[in-house]
């Protein structure tokens, strides 16, 4: 291998694994649904300017877009998540069903277009650490709200239950650091993702930076679902 085969080999290859992580100008937004971090989200793509934009995620190898709820007013919604397509399944007739699973919050900073379908110029968004007593107070604070939502996912009728496990899959452990995801940890993300909340109360908990708040608002929510089961 010729130095300028190996320096274009080199290029390309450091391309490939950078581009994911600087994916923030003109990024493709699916307008949509809710989605987070590590949870499952497939898709039946079926309009034509959305077929065209996965085919250019597959194409460029990037393999990801961004997912926001609609907005009446400001086209979709300030606040997203990334997905990564896993597998996407073709049909004939142009149609196809996307396995993708959630990777990374952002907020909207600027909105475009391209051949029919909404873009974005975006920055990611991560939890604020804490340390000392706080750190600890969040500890206590999220092992409770784990006992909380696992209790509360098992008090479900079977078939319920099911349902959420073929969609969603199981709820994830829960973290022995809950700061060692910059996004939190996974089962929020399961358990937010199952709560029966309309979207628009769900998007608050993506744009927040706090574990702890998020915690408190799932352990919320949580009463609140109980008092009415009860």
């Amino acid at each position: 291998m010729t130095n300028l085969s190996v320096f274009c080999f080199n290029a390309v290859r450091f391309m490939s694994f950078a581009l994911p992580d600087s994916l923030n100008k003109n990024v493709p937004i699916f307008v949509c649904t809710m989605a987070y971090p590590t949870v499952p989200c497939p898709l039946h793509i079926f309009e034509p300017c959305y077929r065209l934009m996965i085919r250019r995620c597959i194409e460029t190898g990037t393999r990801q877009f961004g997912m926001c709820l609609g907005d009446p007013v400001k086209r979709f919604a300030e606040y997203g998540c990334i997905l990564e397509i896993r597998n996407v399944q073709f049909f004939a007739d142009g149609r196809s069903v996307v396995d993708s699973i959630g990777k990374r919050r952002f907020k909207v900073l600027h909105q475009g277009q391209r051949d029919g379908y909404n873009t974005a110029d975006i920055e990611y968004i991560e939890d604020q650490k804490v340390q000392g007593e706080d750190c600890a107070e969040l500890m206590g604070l999220h092992n409770c709200v784990y006992e909380q939502a696992s209790s509360w996912f098992h008090s479900l009728k079977s078939s319920l239950k099911n349902r959420i496990l073929n969609h969603f899959g199981p709820m994830p452990e829960k973290d022995a650091d809950p700061q060692i995801n910059p996004n939190g940890p996974a089962w929020c993300w399961w358990t937010l993702a199952v709560l029966p909340l309309e979207s628009r109360a769900q998007l608050p908990f993506l744009a927040m930076r706090s574990l702890k708040d998020r915690l408190n608002g799932i352990r919320r929510v949580l009463a609140f679902i109980s008092r009415n089961q009860n």
